[in-house]
């Protein structure tokens, strides 16, 4: 007898999970490893949002389930966010709908938009999450390729005809993870013509819209006039606001895909802890300088092993926004060679690029996520590594 689904069976392994495996072996052997593989901030969740956690969590009131879509505060925040970053307006009843964090959202959207056998656009290299959340659906990933040459951004010409007509859901994502690549707003006009002309849905993961370096403000897909005609939006506090373990998030937009996100969410879930979510609203009502602190921080790093990975011959674009580098792999090397010589020669964690996509042939993603000093001892250890060659 069968206890497990022929979906869970079949899904791809989790390139993340096998890298753990091989870090906690390393680990019980004494060896002191840096994990720059997984995309988790470091820094801790600002002081003014764990105080009003705190003192939500002490009225008894907030102890009961939230409403299905989110508790009124929470989605006020989230529409006044909303208006003041990008002068966008938001009916906080109707085009606003909490997540227990955008991962959570991601996989349950596509439910909620497509049947089993349908067509989704997925970005390659992109999130994994989008491509097993539509095999956990039954639908079909259909690649939408990116490359450096053209700078990350869509190749709509890549899509075949048949596959631009049958599909029925796009996904995109600026500041982008792995590649740190941004966008303007042409690239979001031009995504919203194509959904526009294939009337396809559009749902851009905007999870590190705040984190952004220099001059770069990322725009908001909605800010595209009739945007919310074929879009929604997905935002998170988990990396602007270093509340990862927090999982809170929000998808805002088209009001008939969050009418259906929303029934469907009803049936798998009560939504999140309302004091996590009144804490959620007093981080977008603030003043963002906690923000543009982590920035600072998140540039400083940057900068320094940026240039140290110039310096040892790695090449890489320069970021302007996320928490990652997206890198070229030495000569000689196949992405998950290179990862692995990394972890068994000098302790080092990073993800393989094919772990995003056929796209990602050739690169690895290194996260950002820990102090500047530990960066020096990477910087040291890259400079011992035994190079092909």
């Amino acid at each position: 007898m069968a206890f497990i689904s022929d979906k869970v069976e079949s899904l791809p392994p989790y390139l993340f999970s096998e890298f753990q495996k091989k870090k906690e072996q390393l680990l019980a052997k004494g060896v002191d490893v840096i994990d720059l593989g997984i995309g988790a901030p470091d820094l801790p969740t600002p002081e003014f949002i764990c105080k009003v956690l705190a003192e939500e969590v002490m009225h008894t009131e907030n102890h009961r389930y939230s409403t299905y879509s989110g508790c009124r505060e929470f989605k006020e925040a989230v529409a006044e966010f909303y208006l003041k970053r990008y002068r966008v307006s938001l009916d906080p009843d109707s085009e606003v709908l909490a997540l227990i964090g955008s991962k959570e959202g991601i996989a349950n959207l596509i439910q909620a938009v497509i049947n089993p056998g349908d067509k989704v656009i997925v970005p390659d290299p992109g999130y994994p999450v989008y491509r097993n959340g539509v095999h956990l659906a039954g639908g079909e990933s259909v690649s939408l390729l990116l490359d450096k040459e053209n700078n990350y951004i869509p190749m709509y010409s890549s899509l075949t005809k048949k596959d631009a007509l049958e599909a029925k859901l796009m996904f995109l994502n600026y500041p982008s993870n792995p590649t740190a690549t941004v966008a303007d707003i042409s690239t979001y006009l031009e995504a919203i013509t194509f959904c526009h002309d294939h009337q396809i849905v559009l749902a851009n993961d905007a999870a590190y819209d705040l984190v952004t370096f220099g001059d770069h403000r990322a725009p908001s897909v909605l800010q595209v006039p009739d945007a919310k005609d074929y879009a929604v939006e997905l935002g998170s506090l988990s990396k602007s606001f270093n509340m990862t373990g927090w999982r809170i998030g929000y998808v805002v937009g088209n009001r008939k895909i969050i009418k259906a996100l929303s029934t469907l969410k009803s049936n798998i879930d009560t939504c999140q802890f309302i004091p996590i979510q009144k804490a959620a609203a007093a981080a977008l009502r603030g003043d963002f300088s906690t923000v543009q602190e982590n920035n600072m921080i998140y540039k400083h790093r940057m900068e320094k092993l940026y240039n140290a990975l110039r310096e040892v011959g790695i090449s890489a674009a320069k970021p302007k926004g996320t928490i990652f580098i997206w890198a070229e792999v030495p000569d000689g090397y196949t992405s998950l060679e290179f990862a692995n010589q990394l972890l068994d020669e000098v302790g080092l964690i990073v993800t393989p690029g094919t772990a995003f996509g056929t796209q990602g042939v050739g690169f690895i993603r290194i996260t950002l996520s820990v102090s500047s000093k530990r960066l020096d001892e990477v910087i040291s250890r890259l400079k011992q590594l035994n190079w092909k060659g």
